[in-house]
């Protein structure tokens, strides 16, 4: 499979973007309404802000492992055990959106530096087999508008 550059361009931008629809869909919320939890057996905004912060953190890995290593192993992360034991409700959501902004910004600068070779690098994931940088990037790009989607219904049920 080639990429066109145009391709690969519009998927950066989208990249870049996603913190920002991340920001935006949190307008007129406070922390209180953040940990409320609108929608029974759903997580609360602030669970999907820390979850999507953590998940940035995993894909950084796994695309700088991807790069650097010969087919690394990528391996599975459980959002429910990171929920469950890493305090999403003890965290703040504007330190969780610095770093997902932080980390957007980073890869991405080091992405706009490939060759269009090396987006056909390949990671081994635990779970899913073989998956290219390319592939990767895809899945993380639209992590965050896949939950913007249920933190505007969380606030629409909130009445904000």
């Amino acid at each position: 499979m080639t990429f066109s550059s145009n391709e690969i361009e519009t998927l950066l931008l989208e990249y870049l973007e996603g913190p920002k629809k991340l920001e935006e869909s949190l307008l007129g919320m406070s922390k209180e309404d953040m940990l409320k939890r609108p929608i029974e057996g759903k997580w609360s905004t602030l669970e999907v802000i820390c979850h999507i912060s953590d998940i940035e953190i995993v894909y950084a890995d796994r695309i700088k492992r991807i790069l650097a290593e010969e087919r690394p192993t990528l391996f599975s992360a459980n959002p429910e055990l990171f929920a469950k034991f890493l305090y999403y409700h003890d965290r703040e959501p504007t330190e969780e959106l610095h770093l997902i902004y932080s980390i957007r910004n980073q890869i991405a600068k080091i992405l706009k530096q490939l060759e269009e070779h090396h987006w056909h690098r390949i990671g081994v994931h635990s779970k899913l087999g073989e998956i290219t940088l390319f592939q990767v990037i895809k899945t993380i790009t639209s992590h965050i508008p896949h939950h913007v989607k249920f933190i505007l219904e969380k606030k629409e049920k909130l009445g904000l």
